[in-house]
């Protein structure tokens, strides 16, 4: 009979005393929908491990898993984006920039650090998607452009994860000015035999796709991102026809010769680690 009346010999807890889970303590995965605990979560490099589906992660995140103990030295730090065109959308592009660097804690869409991996020296740069969908500005090229600057003058590997939208549409001229800008640093940098090693996360599209990212002496992407210049849905309405299925996932670009290797994250490291001892 406690299908329809309460069960007094069962828990009752009053509602002014239940207890809410903290936030932040469990999340969803986006592919399984299967509950992960986040301290789980990040043990296992923020990879689900039910379905091995490869959880979005930043900078932060990226940083932890590389660098030997996440101890680094992080470069070019304050560099802002200035508004020379005084755009506006919906909204002024200079409080769009304070707002976002307001939500999200970071200057821009990149950040730039020089560590070690594994006991070896290296600089790594990461985009940020949640910094204005992880678009190309003037400071993502201009960091890039450092960056290298730097790896040069110090003999550094350089290692750089695209997570982007493209190009930054409020920029305009001056953010596709960006892919020219970092692929001449990136000549300079082979010109020099210094490895450059690009990772390739969900998403990378765009700009980012046809200028610095697909440009590492060894390509690299993470399982099931999205790869591409164009979105499916473009690409399908321009064509007007049907795409093959798994279209511009990462298996998808490496099965048609556009990658050299597919990487867990959990074996990153591991593995980008390997080749610099078999390139240096």
């Amino acid at each position: 009979m406690s299908w329809f009346k309460r069960n007094k010999a069962g828990i009752n807890t009053a509602t002014e005393n239940k207890k809410e889970a903290p936030d932040g303590m469990w999340n969803k995965c986006p592919s399984c929908k299967k509950p992960l605990l986040n301290l789980e979560q990040i043990e296992n490099n923020y990879v689900c491990q039910y379905c091995g589906y490869h959880i979005r992660i930043g900078s932060a995140a990226y940083f932890s898993i590389l660098f030997d103990d996440n101890a680094f030295t992080e470069l070019f730090p304050n560099l802002t984006a200035g508004d020379p065109l005084h755009f506006v959308d919906s909204k002024p592009y200079s409080e769009r920039l304070v707002e976002s660097q307001a939500k999200t804690g970071l200057k821009d869409a990149l950040r730039t650090a020089h560590g070690k991996m594994e006991g070896r020296d290296i600089v790594i740069a990461c985009m940020d998607f949640n910094f204005i969908g992880g678009s190309m500005g003037s400071v993502v090229g201009e960091k890039i452009a450092r960056s290298i600057d730097y790896c040069i003058e110090h003999k550094l590997p350089f290692m750089l994860i695209s997570k982007s939208g493209g190009a930054r549409m409020m920029e305009a001229a001056f953010s596709l000015m960006q892919m020219a800008k970092t692929s001449a640093k990136l000549a300079l940098l082979s010109q020099a035999k210094l490895p450059y090693i690009c990772l390739l996360t969900d998403p990378t599209t765009g700009g980012v796709t046809a200028s610095y990212a697909m440009l590492g002496d060894i390509n690299i992407a993470e399982p099931g991102a999205l790869i591409g210049f164009a979105g499916p849905r473009v690409i399908k309405e321009t064509i007007k026809k049907d795409l093959p299925k798994g279209f511009q996932t990462s298996e998808f670009v490496l099965e048609h010769g556009f990658l050299d290797f597919i990487v867990d994250r959990r074996q990153l490291k591991e593995k980008v680690s390997t080749f610099l001892k078999l390139v240096q």
